[in-house]
């Protein structure tokens, strides 16, 4: 398999539970680049969110790209936007809805902002912006306009009333939007037709690649469509099952450096 261009999820996968890029991961991709081999980072989090692991790997420039909030916008990394798929405001009024019936926390992603909607603020949602690079806005539901790019939208709750609400979506709403779980606590619903690996697969298209000259990495229920699309799928050893599942290879665990190990046997030791 002739691999070109490597799609990389962050948390859970590039960064150890430290949330740290280590120098052995480090290493092993920056040789990957010097192969020729494209880094594309696919991930829940807006392009802010990634900066500091595009700096540490010296991926700059309009031809190197980030897959961000999973996979409802395409982006060079010094910010031009290639592909983006916003959610309507039809769609926001109904998941805020949801949010009401079942009791659990609401908030909407765009490329400048969080904007939470609940004035008792989740602690998981300030998490969330601390982690993403984002501020945080505190709106009522009526004073969202329709004209606001909304990328996501998110619940937010303690692992169990996220499983209860996941359980309890109606098919109807998954025929409108693309809704995943990308954390215990966190249920994420996107513009519909769109995933990372829809999306990273495109990109590989626009610059000549087909889907064999892809491997994508990555862990949670939001890499499930990296592990579909990408010509080599390589699951984390710390990933769910549904992951695995759909995995070609499962690699080392993100406090192991699976990401360096998976890079290593498909694309330097060759």
């Amino acid at each position: 398999m002739d691999i070109k261009m490597i799609g990389i999820d962050i948390d859970g996968t590039l960064v150890n539970d430290k949330k740290q890029l280590t120098p052995v991961t480090e290493k092993v991709i920056k040789a990957a680049m010097r192969k020729g081999v494209k880094i594309v980072i696919c991930t829940g989090r807006p392009l802010a969110g990634t900066q500091q692991y595009l700096n540490q790997l010296g991926i700059t420039g309009r031809d190197n790209y980030v897959v961000g909030f999973n996979g409802a916008i395409a982006q060079s990394t010094d910010g031009e936007i290639i592909d983006d798929y916003r959610l309507s405001y039809d769609n926001f009024l109904t998941n805020e809805m949801i949010s009401r019936k079942f009791g659990v926390n609401f908030q909407i992603e765009t490329p400048n902002a969080i904007y939470a909607l609940n004035r008792d603020i989740s602690k998981y949602t300030v998490y969330e912006a601390r982690l993403v690079h984002l501020p945080l806005k505190y709106r009522t539901p009526e004073e969202i306009k329709p004209d606001l790019s909304i990328s996501k939208t998110m619940w937010i709750s303690e692992p169990d009333k996220i499983t209860n609400l996941k359980k309890h979506i109606p098919q109807s709403l998954k025929d409108r939007m693309y809704i995943v779980q990308t954390e215990p606590v966190f249920l994420e619903a996107m513009h519909k037709g769109v995933s990372k690996g829809q999306t990273l697969i495109k990109l590989a298209s626009q610059i000549g690649l087909k889907p064999e000259n892809v491997m994508a990495m990555g862990d949670q229920g939001n890499d499930v469509s990296l592990m579909k699309y990408a010509g080599l799928g390589v699951g984390m050893a710390n990933g769910i099952e549904d992951v695995k599942r759909n995995a070609d290879f499962i690699t080392k665990n993100n406090n192991e450096n699976g990401v360096a190990y998976a890079i290593k046997k498909f694309v330097l030791d060759k």
